[in-house]
């Protein structure tokens, strides 16, 4: 069966009144700021008209299709039907193609929609089974004298520990993990032990009208990555799991149901790969803005040269960025590396939490590519289709017009000190896949705090970038400027 996603057209109006609102939400002096929507309120602000949705329902039922959800936004359908249905409904047809040995299929042509319809629906999901691919990076050999970060060690470099003390664990907070796998709850309770910590609260959430993905190889060990590290940052978080076929389509949904205060997602691709579907993206995550949802995504571990082959060892494609990183309402997650130098960081004992780490180590950028053998770096540079917001003005941030990348970084060299992660087996792994879910569960210990100070009524920062580049300009000690390496 085939899954497809008609997303829903705003018009300029909608789409302008969004963007002041979430301007206003992020604005201390307006009567706006802070003041999260529900999914309701975003649909009826927002979202196609309860008519326009009933007409294009109807249409695709009378094709065949069973609609199986439709968005409490109002801004997508699910619905399933056969590749036959989807080729007749669509005016294509669906084949089977080989792409460097892997099986897929897709659409051979565009897709089209009858004219009265022209207006509402701005895109069709689903025909085609494409998907991102995750960030994890493995170690290019055994690891000999650096150190696999622990949970603990993590608490004592970037001074999370402080809010343990202050009895800030992440209780009562949920943090959005998407994936496209099944995981295996019995490896996230392998590490969880390791480490002394006690059980998860985990949710599995699988999409509504999605088939169930099974366990798919790569993706199941990036998915108990992001569990495993958002969740040994804040430890009490309820981790919510949405899982369906296609990491987009798991994000839209959590998004849809306002499943969390925090998202976190370590997929992602070369943004001229897909930059038809960038607007499409840009509005989920703009909705999740608007509900107050923080977006981490990893910023790519090939350097400067996104769109290159998997394994490339010389960047030969041009200059590129990662999506979604690059969209600006999402704080793009790069990566660093720790720089020792001479200086023993590194107790010769562990706590009862496997930490060793005794301050904050300095960190350089992160690029391994000539350890490695093939690019092994943090992701940024200049976007290609987003114009530089208003608010990323700072030191170091080029004028050229462009939005750039990353937001900020945390350690992710798989090759020097990587981090523990259980998947099949205790292993080490690095990326800026790391780097994402561990922020998420810093700004997940950031809301709980807010909350509890009442600082905040209600849990949620939405769009933190413009709060980020305020802070780096006008307070010192907040951030490691990293200006040294290759």
């Amino acid at each position: 069966q085939t899954c497809a996603l008609p997303i829903l057209k705003a018009s300029a109006a909608q789409q302008t009144d969004l963007q002041q609102l979430t301007a206003q939400q992020q604005n201390p002096t307006s009567a706006n700021y802070h003041q999260w929507l529900t999914p309701e309120q975003y649909a009826d602000r927002f979202g196609a008209s309860p008519a326009d949705v009933a007409k294009l329902t109807a249409w695709l039922q009378a094709q065949g299709f069973t609609v199986d959800n439709v968005a409490r936004g109002r801004n997508f359908i699910t619905f399933s039907g056969t590749a036959a249905q989807a080729g007749t409904a669509f005016q294509t047809s669906i084949h089977r193609y080989s792409v460097n040995g892997e099986p897929h299929y897709a659409n051979a042509t565009d897709p089209a929609i009858p004219a009265e319809f022209s207006g509402l629906v701005a895109g069709i999901a689903g025909l085609h089974d494409f998907h991102p691919k995750p960030h994890l990076k493995r170690p290019a050999y055994t690891v000999g004298g650096g150190h696999e970060l622990a949970p603990d060690d993590i608490a004592t470099i970037y001074d999370v520990a402080p809010m343990y003390t202050a009895g800030i664990h992440g209780e009562g907070q949920s943090i959005i993990v998407v994936g496209q796998s099944q995981i295996r709850p019995n490896d996230i309770a392998s590490f969880r032990t390791k480490f002394a910590m006690s059980a998860i609260n985990l949710t599995q959430v699988l999409v509504k009208g999605s088939p169930n993905p099974g366990i798919s190889p790569g993706d199941v060990d990036e998915s108990h990555l992001d569990i495993e590290w958002s969740g040994a940052v804040a430890r009490s978080a309820n981790i919510v799991f949405v899982y369906s076929t296609d990491v987009w389509q798991s994000a839209s949904y959590a998004v849809d149901q306002k499943l969390g205060s925090v998202l976190t997602m370590s997929y992602g691709g070369c943004e001229q790969g897909d930059l038809i579907d960038l607007p499409t993206f840009q509005a989920t995550v703009q909705q999740a803005n608007s509900e107050g949802i923080t977006w981490f995504a990893a910023s790519g571990d090939s350097g400067a040269g996104d769109c290159e082959d998997s394994g490339a060892s010389i960047a030969q494609d041009g200059l590129a960025v990662d999506s979604p990183g690059s969209i600006p309402e999402v704080t793009a997650m790069g990566g660093t590396e720790f720089a020792e130098g001479s200086v023993n960081y590194w107790s010769s004992t562990n706590t009862a939490g496997g930490g060793s780490a005794v301050s904050y180590i300095p960190e350089k950028v992160w690029n391994d590519t000539s350890l490695s053998g093939s690019l092994a770096g943090s992701g940024g540079g200049a976007s290609v289709y987003f114009p530089r917001p208003v608010w990323q003005t700072g030191p170091g941030v080029p004028l050229d017009g462009a939005r750039h990348v990353p937001d900020m970084a945390l350690s992710a060299s798989a090759d020097h000190d990587p981090y523990y992660f259980y998947s099949g087996g205790g292993g080490a792994v690095g990326g800026t896949s790391v780097a994402a879910p561990v922020m998420a569960g810093i700004f997940s210990l950031l809301n709980q705090y807010l909350v509890g100070q009442g600082i905040a009524k209600q849990a949620g920062l939405g769009n933190v970038n413009p709060m980020l580049y305020r802070l780096a300009q006008s307070t010192s000690g907040i951030f490691h400027d990293v200006t040294s390496g290759n």
